[in-house]
């Protein structure tokens, strides 16, 4: 299955944090990134008394069911040192479940598509660039046509170019 993700820190080496994200991610024998997007810049949304975020999305294939890659992609927040403090606060690292392959999820742990990333810019900006053509399986709207609306919250720039999917091996 084909899924993308979003990453982001805001806290520490945050373009360190994301790459160390990316190698756990590919270090599973379960999981491969396919493709991952430039590192982009952008503010903090909610809590907004905190440092800019880096964020990037990625796209991975995985065998696991939904719940067995949320337990690795929590596994490697936790080993990577995010701790929960305020909601939407600052944060070492988080990763998301964004989009899988067009299933629609409703869970106690887990909702697919992300509940909230039709709103947010630092998830449709980067994800525009790996999967502009994919389709939110609830509005059937694509990525582009999401990242387009003027409801989306945030300001986004870019920071550095898409690494190589390679390098996370």
């Amino acid at each position: 299955m084909l899924v993308h993700l979003s990453l982001g820190s805001n806290t520490g080496d945050r373009e360190g944090l994301l790459q160390l994200a990316l190698r756990a991610l590919n270090a599973r024998n379960s999981v491969r990134v396919v493709s991952v997007s430039s590192i982009y810049e952008t503010e903090p949304v909610g809590y907004q008394q905190q440092p800019d975020f880096l964020n990037l999305a990625a796209a991975v294939e995985t065998g696991l069911a939904p719940l067995e890659l949320l337990d690795v992609i929590q596994g490697i927040e936790s080993q990577l040192g995010r701790e929960t403090t305020v909601r939407w606060g600052p944060r070492v690292i988080d990763i998301d479940i964004v989009l899988w392959d067009g299933l629609e999820l409703e869970s106690a742990r887990l909702t697919i598509p992300h509940r909230s990333f039709r709103e947010r810019a630092f998830v449709l900006e980067p994800l525009r660039e790996i999967a502009g053509d994919a389709v939110d399986p609830v509005t059937g709207l694509s990525i582009a046509e999401l990242a387009a609306r003027p409801t989306v919250q945030g300001w986004v720039r870019p920071h550095r170019p898409a690494p190589d999917a390679g390098s996370f091996v």
